[in-house]
């Protein structure tokens, strides 16, 4: 099965390309709607601003595509601001709406801790959760660059701890999100990816 890679201009998708490469996915890299309505496997990258990659989706007809692709039942996985994307609205400068695939919204870390998060950081998988995106993993720590993130979100997974827990993780049946970069997570984050990819 081919996995569409979206090619979001507000993302680092050269990497996580080669990181979905170097797990056996059959890649496609497109920013085409129709191509991305008739995928059967997305990944929708993001970094920087939800308010730049959401109008990005919005001029582009992408969000759109999206909502297509996935009520035709293909997977989807969103990283990073790709996966604040999913969520109903962001509060970052104001308030966005955002794909509403996931319930949930979005805030700033509050605390004492530098914002953004730059660096590692545990992942738990939430008690009797799906680890469907999480099987065979042995390290749960992985690479996170994020001043924003869901907490407590209905269909979270994962969560991690940064001056209080935060989502980290969701799946609301065939999507799928994840806060941190599986593409800067070493052999962690690889197996994540693996796990999407091969997931049917």
């Amino acid at each position: 099965m081919i996995t569409t890679l979206i090619d979001s201009p507000v993302a680092n998708v050269a990497n996580i390309a080669r990181a979905l490469r170097t797990v056996g996915a059959e890649l496609q890299v497109t920013r085409d709607p129709d191509a991305i309505a008739n995928a059967e496997k997305l990944v929708l990258p993001g970094v920087g601003s939800f308010i730049a990659a959401m109008c990005w989706l919005e001029e582009n007809r992408i969000d759109s595509a999206i909502h297509a692709a996935v009520a035709n039942g293909a997977s989807l996985l969103g990283v990073c601001v790709g996966h604040q994307l999913l969520f109903d609205v962001s509060h970052e400068m104001g308030t966005t709406a955002g794909l509403g695939l996931v319930r949930g919204e979005v805030h700033k870390f509050e605390g004492s801790l530098p914002v953004p998060q730059i660096g590692w950081n545990r992942v738990q998988c939430a008690e009797g959760g799906d680890r469907t995106l999480f099987e065979g993993v042995e390290n749960g720590v992985f690479y996170f660059v994020n001043s924003y993130a869901a907490s407590n979100a209905p269909d979270e997974i994962a969560r991690a701890d940064y001056g209080g827990p935060f989502t980290a993780a969701v799946q609301r049946d065939r999507i799928f999100g994840v806060q941190f970069h599986p593409e800067k997570s070493s052999a962690a984050g690889l197996r994540v990816l693996r796990n999407f990819v091969s997931w049917t």
